[in-house]
């Protein structure tokens, strides 16, 4: 009788415990995470919900506040929050996170996201030393295909097609699935009198997207060219 009672006593001991421990970790759970409301932000954003997207932003943003109030030098905290005013298309304060962000660490990420937001205030001087600079620094960084599409689109808004043409061949390289860039890398090789190129890249472009009117217009375009 007194070892069932004591097995009965440890039982409930047990029972007890894993219901202390439940909200804790519950709470573990639903501690607020920037980079999900970012993401969830840019699904948003990819499925054209511009108000969803942004509150998902303004969302991630205050969560980066918070960490930051916490741990001043939270460079992931620095990162997000940068990358969610670049999306919110507040580029001159990105540019003001990302400073202070520097002046505490070096981040490639940061200055990744500074070159985007340079570009984006027409400061191409600016975004491309900042984007030459995250190539050089991390040159199998996670963002490496878009700080060579933003150099090449520096470059062709400039009229450096040989320059832009390395540039959009070297962010197909590393990102081959949008369709845009291969356009863009069609455009500048048409520019420069590749037309042979130029058509293979337009192809590349309506594989990916097939109701690519521009691309279909540029292939017919430099095929007409190659028959005359």
């Amino acid at each position: 009788m007194k070892l069932l009672s004591f097995r009965f006593i440890f039982a409930f001991i047990v029972v007890l415990s894993v219901f202390s421990v439940v909200p804790a970790f519950s709470q573990a759970q639903q501690k607020p995470d920037a980079l999900r409301s970012y993401r969830i932000g840019r699904d948003f954003e990819a499925r054209n919900r511009t108000a969803e997207a942004e509150k998902a932003y303004n969302e991630a943003i205050e969560i980066c506040k918070q960490d930051l109030a916490l741990n001043s030098k939270n460079m992931d905290a620095y990162t997000i929050y940068g990358w969610a005013l670049v999306r919110l298309a507040r580029y001159q304060e990105a540019v003001q996170i990302c400073t202070t962000a520097l002046n505490i660490s070096f981040d490639p990420r940061i200055i990744e996201t500074m070159g985007e937001a340079y570009f984006y205030l027409d400061n191409y001087r600016e975004s491309l030393r900042n984007m030459e600079r995250y190539t050089d620094v991390a040159p199998r960084g996670e963002r490496i295909s878009t700080a060579y599409f933003f150099m090449a689109e520096i470059y062709r808004l400039t009229r450096r097609y040989n320059l832009a043409e390395f540039a959009y061949t070297t962010a197909v390289y590393y990102e081959p699935a949008l369709s845009l860039w291969w356009y863009r890398l069609a455009t500048v090789r048409e520019e420069t009198g590749d037309n042979p190129g130029a058509a293979d890249a337009y192809r590349r472009a309506l594989q990916l997207r097939p109701d690519y009117k521009e691309a279909t217009d540029g292939l017919r375009r430099v095929q007409n060219r190659r028959r005359a």
